[in-house]
């Protein structure tokens, strides 16, 4: 066969091979996904990049790399210009590995001296892995800037970011995370589930209710109350690896800044009181979405 025939076939094969080879071979710029009201928006991190309203900012308090790092940006009352949320509605922000938080809509909308961004890693710079893991926190990672920035629990600094939607507030959506109704008015159970949506409800569920998937249900089959002493509970929510140490552990460490003396009593409370209260998430109303 002439060699010009031979290049002919092989440009051809290699064509042919091109236009059946699935999308998902090729390298595809990431994307997040914004969602609400029925309506779905996908931002492609080029495209991202290239809006008008992109900034470079620099933290002051950075959870992911406790350093101040720059970061292109985009800010979230920008992002979420158009999408309708609810007063008493979360933007839930989900990240690849199973974590959610839920950020309060006066949070997004840069109430008392704070900012929200999304933090966008560029393809040709990309930032380094996060301390003791093995991927960075991009593409996407929400930050916080301000005078009050340091307030903002670490929970709402969610990294590894594919999305985020427009969702009821927890217990509205969820109503088997609610403690007993009759419960006194103050009763530390009641400020228990507050602080338990805010800090632990990001991993992990509650009677099978949430959207994370990075820890267990922390009350099926049985509550963590039911089978760790007082001491061995405290020591493992405190540092995790005080208590037991394994390769995939990811649950992080709450120190008191993170988690007060009086915060951790309250969830402590709470997952007591919750233990008489198992409730497995109907079909209709509570389940994973």
């Amino acid at each position: 066969m002439p060699t010009t025939t031979i290049g002919l076939a092989v440009t051809l094969a290699f064509s042919l091979v091109a236009f059946t080879m699935p999308t998902s071979v090729w390298a595809a710029s990431p994307t997040l996904t914004v969602s609400a009201d029925g309506g779905v928006r996908i931002f492609d991190r080029d495209a991202l990049l290239a809006r008008t309203d992109v900034v470079e900012i620099t933290t002051s308090r950075d959870v992911a790399y406790r350093t101040p790092p720059t970061y292109r940006a985009v800010a979230l009352s920008k992002l979420l210009e158009g999408v309708p949320i609810p007063p008493d509605a979360v933007v839930e922000a989900a990240a690849q590995d199973g974590f959610v938080t839920q950020l309060p809509r006066d949070l997004v909308y840069a109430n008392d001296g704070i900012i929200g961004y999304l933090a966008i890693e560029v393809a040709d710079t990309p930032w380094p892995p996060i301390p003791g893991k093995d991927k960075s926190a991009g593409p996407f990672y929400i930050v916080w800037l301000g005078d009050q920035a340091s307030s903002v629990p670490i929970m709402k600094w969610p990294y590894q970011v594919v999305s985020l939607s427009v969702q009821d507030a927890p217990a509205k959506r969820w109503p088997t995370l609610a403690v007993d109704p009759t419960l006194p008015a103050l009763h530390p159970a009641r400020d228990g589930q507050t602080i338990f949506v805010n800090k632990c409800f990001t991993c992990h569920t509650m009677n099978q209710a949430g959207s994370a998937s990075a820890g267990p249900d922390l009350n099926l089959p049985m509550n963590p109350t039911e089978y760790f002493t007082d001491a061995g509970l405290r020591a493992l929510i405190r540092d995790p690896r005080s208590v037991r140490v394994w390769p995939e552990q990811r649950m992080p460490r709450f120190a008191e800044e993170d988690l007060s003396d009086e915060e951790l009593e309250l969830i402590l409370a709470y997952l007591s009181h919750m233990a008489h209260r198992k409730s497995r998430a109907t079909e209709g109303g509570s389940g994973k979405r």
